[in-house]
């Protein structure tokens, strides 16, 4: 009140007494902001923050700042705070309604209860499902304000996810205000890790897993750039090394199905030339079978397997490797050979 000026206090002085609503709402003083919103005092942080919030969206209020309530003269724990004021802005974002309010933060003072406020926030990130719009990343947009949407305008380009995050830092003296630079510094750089993946099949990647990769950017707290004009092409992540680790397996586990992929593709243009299987077409002529369904029913055959589901003409069919007829579920049967391409024969 002091900082905000006595104008302010001469604004608040005829209200005193009669807070039914539990909100004082004057002009901003002296202070950097447009408006104050003052509460009343109470063991309730998470259902004053609520208040507000609701307030400002009904007002139509673009943004507002909160102090850490009750951790002042209150000297309520401020890990609870965090978590109650956390709970409160969850919830708000929730709100299908929300639309004027886009940004909401939160000044601490107190460098020691930094941690508090970065281990309520970590919790949520922990506890985080695999939905789009999960609660940290709520958290994220309002604290930080929202983001525009990263869909790809191309399908072949991932595009780069930048989350940039403002830090405004207030202390007694700038060297205090210095060595709050640093740790946070420090805490930031020990949560980062990257790592680069350098494979050829990286500079096969089509649609598919462009868009898996943009998949994992936006569920995961990484930035992933995708460099497949390079020799060898290659990939690399950065961010929260949980994350880089996890999206790491699954960029490898993706090459690794592609190179599984070419592999059979190899093996069964080999067999071709060696094995063609057939299916009686509708003019009664036979027609070949495409190269992957060849492979699988001469390795049915090797494998001495009674039957074999394959598609013919995009139908479900049920290959009986004895008879070698196949089988639909309306009762149809269509004849199946097998010519040995070497032999020259059936």
């Amino acid at each position: 009140m002091d900082a905000a000026g006595s104008q302010v206090a001469d604004e608040c002085a005829p209200y005193a007494g009669q807070f039914q609503s539990g909100l004082i709402i004057t002009q901003g003083g002296n202070l950097l902001c447009s408006k104050i919103i003052h509460v009343i005092s109470n063991n309730h942080v998470k259902s004053q923050v609520s208040k507000v919030l609701n307030e400002c969206e009904q007002r139509m209020y673009k943004s507002v700042a909160f102090p850490a309530i009750g951790t002042g003269q209150a000297k309520q724990s401020p890990a609870k705070v965090a978590d109650e004021m956390l709970d409160a802005i969850v919830e708000f974002a929730n709100q299908k309604s929300v639309q004027h309010l886009q940004t909401i933060k939160i000044v601490i003072f107190q460098t020691s209860m930094l941690k508090d406020f970065y281990e309520s926030m970590k919790k949520r990130q922990d506890s985080e499902s695999s939905t789009t719009d999960s609660w940290f990343s709520m958290i994220k947009s309002f604290f930080w304000g929202k983001t525009q949407s990263t869909e790809k305008k191309k399908p072949v380009i991932l595009e780069k996810k930048v989350c940039l995050v403002t830090f405004q830092i207030c202390g007694e003296s700038q060297e205090n205000v210095d060595a709050a630079e640093s740790w946070i510094k420090e805490l930031i750089l020990k949560e980062q890790f990257d790592t680069t993946i350098l494979n050829e099949l990286i500079g096969s990647f089509d649609e598919r897993q462009i868009a898996a990769l943009a998949d994992l950017q936006r569920r995961k707290l990484v930035t992933i750039e995708l460099k497949n004009k390079l020799s060898p092409p290659q990939i690399t992540i950065s961010g929260i090394s949980r994350d880089v680790c996890f999206v790491s397996v699954e960029v490898q586990t993706m090459i690794q199905k592609m190179k599984d992929a070419e592999d059979e593709q190899s093996k069964a243009e080999v067999l071709h030339n060696l094995v063609e299987w057939r299916y009686l077409g509708s003019n009664d002529t036979f027609v070949a079978f495409d190269k992957l369904t060849n492979m699988q029913l001469e390795d049915a055959k090797i494998a001495k397997k009674p039957y074999l589901n394959v598609k013919i003409n995009k139908r479900n069919y049920q290959v009986d490797l004895n008879t070698l007829q196949a089988h639909d579920d309306q009762g149809k049967t269509i004849n199946i050979q097998r010519v040995s391409k070497n032999e020259g024969k059936l």
